[in-house]
């Protein structure tokens, strides 16, 4: 790199840092000033201004407050006061804003329940939250069915409609008056009280309540603005669901804090995505990285480069698919970040560095909060020397994110999870570089260049062992994918007889047949021996989490055993370097250690 190049990196970073501290600068734990103040006042200074488009319909700011204003009133109205909390278990549609938004003037905490669950998943994340009362939309109403009855002391206030032992949510919420009740009703609170609750994404069991503060709610939603350089002027598309961070805090936040206008999208359709982009005329979007992977999947669009697109930003975005956007889609700048709901490790790629999640240069680094340790991928756990601390990587060599707790710093808390002490203490690490410090554990393995630069490696629990070696579920994924007519690729480790580790499994995803002989010659090519899937199992659709998580759980509970699984399965014959079809027989000569890797 040149020094041409160097200056204009360093001068991009700062500028973006510097831009992101002034935005951040009046957050403080104690500040009784909280997330419904800030809004409030931006729908003040707004008023008449577009700030959500949804289906045709347009809802100024000043609607916008309105109709939270009847959701606060609401609350008060059934006896709900500050701390309690209401469960919103709805589709993406403006009102599920005004919701959680208007029952924040009031104090009460809002759990934001992924529309797609039913059943335990859906009744756990009620009963966790010790919710009062539900609101549920009335498209919902198949899948609240499969709970019904089984809630106690939880009033059920259906939107939209009603269905059975539901209460009309329209008719009370048109009895409240839209002007904003009294900040009495939340005055008691400061910024370190809890705000929401967002939900992990349950690929691991079920999900855990991570509590955002007022802090926190207010940091995730200024995060981006710096980084994207939203203003007033700009347009925000958002198709993904409102129950998660990205989408429903940090995007809808790039609005509510700007003046900027939200264009607003009920499911994420890839066919109809740039339609929307360009007759919308977007200029920011919130993305996951599976919705990249949707858009080059399909044919090219007529209107994929007539667009007026600045920014976009979200994280999850594999290298192999972000080159192939680029070169598509022509977007000036594709800002990945890396970070989760609950953490205090977070990182913004402000340069749009191909591949990396973020950077931290070398003289900074005694300004953040994260380390990279080394980890032991077998015991899934950091490596401990001799005096019993932890050990720091070197450039380039994979490791765990953690960061140093500090409950001054929006950036640097950690508020755990929603009556779940348990699932809380497991992500702090304690006594990690000196007796006595602690740590916010992210499950996650990165590695840093020596430029900085953190690119994302695995999940631990993803990241198996095999011949003695670590291997990458992503990178494996990455391989496959770019084979023609490979879709998707979900990868994992199962137990095989009579060897040690784990052997690569993937899921594949192809509308069409593959050529076995030439898909073997392919991960023979990019692949190193021991990182070669050893099993395929060919699926028509990948099942995934609400935020295009694939799930893993399942799949590696079934193995190889074709007595468990119906869809087609091929083995890799170590005999020929080929994959075969895994027959019982096949699968019967692994038991009795007839067949052997």
């Amino acid at each position: 790199m040149g020094l041409f190049e160097s200056i204009k990196r360093e001068v991009t970073f700062f500028s973006a840092l510097s831009r992101t501290n002034n935005w951040m600068k009046d957050l403080s734990p104690d500040s009784q000033v909280l997330l419904p103040d800030n809004w409030e006042a931006i729908c003040d200074q707004f008023n008449s201004k577009p700030a959500i488009v949804f289906e045709g319909k347009t809802w100024t700011y000043g609607q916008f407050d309105g109709r939270a204003n009847l959701y606060a009133h609401w609350a008060v109205s059934i006896g709900l006061k500050a701390g309690d909390v209401v469960s919103l278990f709805m589709q993406n549609r403006p009102d599920y804003l005004a919701a959680w938004y208007g029952l924040t003037k009031v104090g009460v905490i809002v759990a934001l329940i992924n529309h797609n669950l039913q059943g335990p998943s859906l009744l756990h994340c009620v009963t966790i939250a010790k919710s009062k009362a539900a609101i549920v939309g009335v498209e919902q109403a198949d899948l609240w069915a499969t709970i019904d009855g089984q809630l106690d002391g939880v009033s059920v206030w259906a939107a939209g409609g009603l269905f059975p032992n539901s209460n009309d949510l329209d008719r009370s919420l048109n009895a409240q008056s839209n002007k904003r009740p009294s900040r009495a009703y939340r005055e008691m609170l400061t910024a370190k009280d809890p705000c929401l609750y967002v939900y992990t994404s349950g690929t691991t069991g079920n999900p855990k309540a991570a509590t955002l503060s007022h802090l926190r709610t207010q940091g995730m939603s200024r995060s981006f603005i710096a980084a994207t350089k939203t203003g007033p002027g700009d347009r925000v598309y958002c198709p993904l669901p409102l129950y998660h961070g990205t989408g429903g805090i940090c995007g809808v936040g790039l609005v509510l804090n700007t003046g900027a206008t939200l264009v607003l999208r009920r499911k994420f359709s890839a066919t109809q995505f740039w339609d929307d982009i360009v007759d919308q005329e977007c200029t920011v979007f919130a993305y996951i990285g599976e919705l990249f992977r949707y858009l080059v999947s399909i044919p090219p669009h007529p209107k994929e480069q007539a667009h007026k697109l600045k920014s976009c930003f979200g994280n999850g975005l594999r290298p192999d698919v972000w080159a192939r956007a680029e070169e598509r889609f022509k977007i000036p700048l594709i800002c990945e970040f890396y970070g989760s709901t609950e953490g205090n490790v977070s990182f913004i790629n402000v340069e749009g560095k191909l591949g990396a999640v973020g950077r931290i240069p070398n003289y900074l680094k005694k300004r953040f909060n994260v380390e990279l340790v080394r980890f032991d991928i077998e015991e899934e756990k950091p490596v401990r020397n001799e005096e019993g601390l932890c050990e720091k990587c070197a450039f380039d060599e994979v490791g765990e994110a953690i960061g140093k707790i500090d409950t001054t710093n929006v950036r640097a808390r950690f508020d755990g999870y929603a009556n779940d002490k348990v699932a809380s203490e497991k992500k702090l690490l304690r006594d990690v570089f000196e007796k006595g410090d602690l740590w916010f554990r992210t499950g996650d393995l990165l590695k840093q260049d020596k430029l900085g630069y953190f690119y994302f490696v695995d999940r631990i629990g993803d990241t198996y062992r095999w011949k003695s070696e670590n291997v990458s579920t992503n990178e494996v994924g990455e391989a496959l994918c770019i084979y023609p007519g490979i879709e998707q690729a979900n990868v994992y480790g199962v137990d095989v007889p009579h060897a040690d580790g784990r052997a690569g499994m993937a899921v594949i995803v192809s509308p069409k047949p593959i050529d076995l002989a030439a898909l073997s010659a392919h991960v023979r090519t990019e692949l190193p021996s021991y990182a070669i899937p050893l099993f395929l199992r060919f699926q028509t659709e990948m099942e995934v989490t609400g935020t295009f998580k694939y799930r893993k759980v399942d799949l590696v509970k079934a193995g190889f055993d074709p007595a468990q699984i119906d869809d087609p399965m091929v083995w890799m014959n170590p005999a020929t370097r080929l994959y075969e079809p895994l027959t019982p027989e096949v699968y019967e000569a692994f038991q009795l250690g007839q067949i052997r890797y």
